[in-house]
């Protein structure tokens, strides 16, 4: 793990080694995610992966997660947060670290990001598991039952191990989500401009969206591929690992 210098703050960034011909993969983390929790179960999910596809990859925790720099309470997250992840700290990040087109990997907010950034930069391939494309019901729901349980139900002692700033990383997502502004958010729009190969991954037993996300997504951007997982919840690669794996491998072959 290491610290690096970006857009003026501190943030977490592990490297995995890789062949040089391919496009690196870069993982975009969850709403709570970070460096340090794609691994779990004793199963380092992205080296795994990277070691699966012959890929370099780059791993990072945004500002105010993990262990990169925390926000200060004035400047938390706005209800534009991702599309500013997407089209303005993403770029800046690739191009320092002298990525042309990556592989992006994201996993629910992670994934929006992805998308995002996919539909105005060149990228060699997007893969979004449990993306969020607008917001739902169930998921203002999942995310409300977060908040009681980060108060009184034991979530921010477990959170405690992953962020140096756990309730920096804990409200400023929650707030966001269940403010009235982001209650209208929506990037279908948007996702009509991704001309990338593109997988969608979602569990059928997702918490926080249906499978309408992945519908919308394939209507505006038909060269969309799927994968909907049974017995698999909000997370794939933790839920259903070796069968993400094996899809997203499969996929990233076609690039080759």
């Amino acid at each position: 793990m290491n610290l690096l210098e970006t857009r003026g703050t501190r943030l977490e960034v592990v490297q995995i080694a890789g062949a040089a011909r391919r496009a690196p993969i870069v993982f975009l983390h969850e709403g709570l995610g970070s460096v340090a929790l794609w691994t779990q179960r004793g199963l380092d999910w992205p080296q795994a992966l990277c070691a699966a596809t012959g890929r370099a990859g780059l791993v990072y925790s945004r500002r105010g997660y993990g262990q990169s720099a925390a926000v200060p309470q004035g400047h938390r997250l706005g209800p534009d947060y991702m599309h500013q992840e997407a089209w303005e700290v993403l770029p800046e990040l690739l191009a320092q670290w002298q990525i042309e087109k990556p592989v992006l990997l994201g996993h629910s907010d992670g994934a929006t990001i992805a998308l995002l950034h996919a539909c105005r930069y060149p990228v060699s391939a997007c893969v979004a598991m449990a993306p969020h494309v607008l917001v739902e019901d169930i998921a203002l729901q999942a995310i409300a039952q977060a908040r009681q349980a980060f108060q009184s139900g034991g979530l921010r002692e477990r959170l405690a191990r992953y962020h140096a700033d756990v309730d920096g990383a804990f409200w400023q997502w929650n707030d966001v989500w269940l403010s009235a502004a982001f209650r209208s958010f929506d990037i279908r729009p948007q996702c009509r401009s991704i001309s990338a190969p593109l997988l969608l991954i979602q569990g059928l037993a997702d918490e926080y969206g249906t499978m309408r996300q992945l519908d919308e997504i394939a209507l505006a951007a038909p060269q969309a591929r799927q994968c909907r997982l049974e017995h698999c919840g909000h997370s794939p690669h933790r839920d259903q690992p070796d069968k993400t794996l094996q899809v997203i491998t499969e996929f990233l072959q076609t690039l080759d």
